[in-house]
């Protein structure tokens, strides 16, 4: 018998493991969690009721395909169910899109304050994430296109990016796309999209059906309120979707999800709740913030980057808000260590985090 070390395989180690936002604090029994973009409305209660019916069947296995729910994203957003692919989140269908084109010795690139699950994928596969430069907190196409090596295989772009809120409009997507080589593959991240209201946003399905090389990827986790269910999809061309049935698990989407999400997709009058609530709450957080002197990037999403002058006063700032039961996400894994991610609450948190904040830099 061998007397060496059981050892992973290339690039596990080098990997620092997602950290999620905190949703406690000592003292506090009902904190405003503020940390991990969450719906501040909830859940569509249709969502709910089916949830609930599904427990009566939780001796029988899901369907595989996820029909139902891909149906129904279909029938609402009016793409082809046959071209998309759910999964037990949108992490799970990104790192499915790694295992089936990125190998050792291969590179993924994405923007330099991007979502840190890419370079995660990237590294458990054994392979190298590059970050382009950014500008002003959002993505540079002639960056991301000026980072491209001959090993690139996947361009991770978030759009809204997580946690800037910064966005690029339809027409640099298409030149990041038209400036790419064929064999590398293009990946939207658009888990915001449904908060986005500039007309000049695309979430990328054009890209999709224009492209052999275009994946769009979306959530439940965010607008739809289902984080607890972990759901996703994505809406890509029928070669990768091949690809993608191939390498899933069998059953990778429980049937609470499946019947949890049909209904709230069919729900789109919650969603408009949703939307019209965080715009409203999302321009007065801004307001109230700048007010106290306190800024950041415009956000497409359901969040605001607040930015302090040094890590030290963002952390005196954090510790602000905790101290009142509100608790915002420390982004120094992005390389913002200046910088603190506030989701956009209900009325009551969104005065609470200004409250803090006022007492903090002590502008009331």
């Amino acid at each position: 018998m061998s007397n060496s070390p059981l050892v992973p395989r290339p690039g596990i180690m080098d990997i620092a493991p997602y950290v999620p936002g905190e949703a406690k604090i000592s003292g506090h029994s009902e904190p405003a969690q503020l940390a991990a973009n969450e719906n501040a409305l909830g859940p569509s209660p249709a969502a709910v009721a089916a949830y609930n019916s599904a427990a009566n069947s939780l001796h029988r296995y899901p369907d595989g395909g996820s029909t139902e729910l891909t149906n129904a994203i279909g029938e609402v957003h009016g793409l082809d169910p046959k071209r998309i692919v759910c999964g037990a989140g949108s992490d799970e269908i990104l790192a499915l899109l790694g295992r089936g084109y990125v190998g050792l010795g291969d590179e993924t690139l994405h923007s330099a304050h991007g979502f840190l699950m890419y370079p995660i994928i990237t590294k458990s596969l054994g392979a190298t994430p590059l970050q382009a430069p950014e500008t002003d907190l959002t993505a540079n196409v002639d960056a991301l296109l000026a980072s491209v090596t001959p090993k690139t295989r996947i361009v991770f772009l978030a759009n809204p990016n997580n946690p800037t809120g910064t966005m690029l409009p339809a027409e640099e997507l298409k030149r990041l796309r038209k400036g790419l080589n064929d064999d590398v593959l293009l990946v939207i991240d658009a888990a915001y999209a449904e908060y986005v209201d500039d007309p000049l946003y695309s979430d990328g399905r054009d890209l999709v059906d224009a492209n052999d090389n275009v994946v769009m990827t979306r959530t439940f986790s965010k607008i739809y309120g289902l984080a607890a269910l972990r759901i996703g999809w994505c809406y890509a061309p029928p070669s990768i979707v091949d690809v993608l049935h191939r390498i899933r698990g069998p059953f990778n989407v429980t049937a609470p999800a499946i019947a949890a999400g049909a209904a709230a997709v069919r729900d789109q009058e919650h969603v408009e709740r949703s939307r019209h609530h965080n715009k409203v709450e999302r321009n007065r957080l801004a307001s109230r913030l700048a007010q106290l002197g306190l800024s950041g990037p415009v956000s497409h999403g359901n969040f605001l980057l607040i930015s302090f002058k040094t890590p030290e006063i963002a952390e005196g700032a954090l510790q602000a808000m905790n101290a009142l039961g509100v608790i915002p996400r420390r982004v120094a894994g992005y390389g913002l260590p200046e910088c603190l991610r506030i989701t956009v609450g209900t009325a009551a948190e969104n005065d609470r985090v200004v409250s803090a904040l006022a007492d903090f830099t002590g502008a009331k």
